[in-house]
């Protein structure tokens, strides 16, 4: 019964991070459902070993998509 479960339930799609260091060399890659923990990851559009011991180009970073709520704050008395 699990094996059909976890063939049919849905899964978070593999997102693609970067790991740079204090100079922005990037030193790792890790492909995970959400963002690791810790300092320096930044999320990628794709892995490429020629990167390592490289600055990222421009076009590898994604800029994280910030969403604010149209609903108020309601006012306190």
């Amino acid at each position: 019964m699990s094996v059909l479960r976890s063939i049919f339930a849905p899964r978070r799609p593999t997102r693609t991070f970067a790991l740079l260091d204090d100079n922005g060399l990037c030193q790792a890659f890790k492909q995970s459902s959400q963002a690791p923990a810790g300092f320096g990851w930044i999320e990628v559009s794709e892995q490429r070993l020629n990167w390592l011991n490289n600055p990222l180009p421009s076009f590898a970073r994604i800029v994280p998509v910030v969403t604010y709520s149209n609903r108020k704050k309601p006012l306190t008395a």
